[in-house]
């Protein structure tokens, strides 16, 4: 039998800010290949490029990545800061359709970082761009230097920083066998309201949610704030979470 195929989204950029790219961190594609058992196959964040219909013909699982650009603000109802950029409107638009699609056609769906928000967003959430402007939040950003650039050490940049409360007897405490669990944290912008059918099974110490879950999504529908993709080789939550996703989309796999 072959292996799952899972899609995993790419994300604008450009080379030498003039050769336009679509790219996916490596990370995301061995977590897929190593621990999830499933072959990693990019597609393009890109509406006139990528067909949803088509694309989920043909994989059995999504993954939606994190990335550096924020969902656009007027995707729900505010106002755009150049603050808060970059943005990467084509992406908006293929991962909001491929969230909707997925539910409705049981497709597995992970979504990490990026990916959780845009779930929110999907099913018509909203998001604050920096949630550590709110009260009483911790900076959930990438660790910096003092001269402010960013840590060049990424066992600095992605160690665990804080407690992840999760619902007890929920799909996540179920899956991992716990309740509490410690997590890295890389972003800025985060859930503020949660969307109609989102369930919010993790909050961080500080009340910021840290995962999700669609309500009544006939497959596998998970998305997490933290960056599950760095280290399921070696971190037994997030192999939990890589393995239970692969296992889904191989049921897809056979359903078909």
């Amino acid at each position: 039998m072959r292996k799952p195929v899972v899609g995993v989204i790419g994300n604008t950029h450009q080379i030498e800010q003039r050769f336009p790219v679509q790219i996916v961190g490596e990370r995301n594609l061995r977590a897929i290949a190593e621990v999830a058992g499933a072959l990693p196959m990019m597609f393009a964040g890109t509406p006139d490029v990528t067909d949803i219909a088509a694309l989920l013909d043909v994989v059995d699982g999504v993954v939606l990545t994190g990335a550096r650009a924020n969902v656009h603000p007027t995707r729900f109802g505010c106002e755009p800061d150049p603050r808060h950029e970059p943005y990467d409107l084509c992406r908006d638009e293929v991962a909001l359709g491929v969230s909707q699609a997925c539910i409705a056609r049981g497709v597995p769906l992970f979504g990490i970082c990026r990916g959780l928000q845009e779930m929110n967003v999907a099913f018509g959430g909203t998001l604050h761009p920096e949630i550590r402007e709110l009260d009483g939040r911790m900076n959930h950003r990438a660790p910096r230097l003092d001269n402010g650039e960013f840590h060049p050490d990424p066992l600095v940049v992605f160690a665990d920083r804080h407690d992840v409360k999760l619902v007890p007897g929920g799909a996540f405490a179920t899956l991992l066998g716990c309740e509490t669990i410690r997590v890295n944290s890389l972003h800025g912008q985060g859930i503020e309201e949660p969307g109609k059918r989102i369930i919010v099974e993790g909050v961080a110490e500080d009340g910021t949610i840290e995962a999700i879950r669609i309500a009544e999504a006939p497959g596998f529908a998970l998305g997490v704030q933290w960056h599950a993709e760095y280290d399921p080789q070696t971190n037994p939550i997030n192999r939990k979470l890589f393995q239970a996703f692969g296992t889904a989309a191989a049921e897809h796999a056979r359903a078909r």
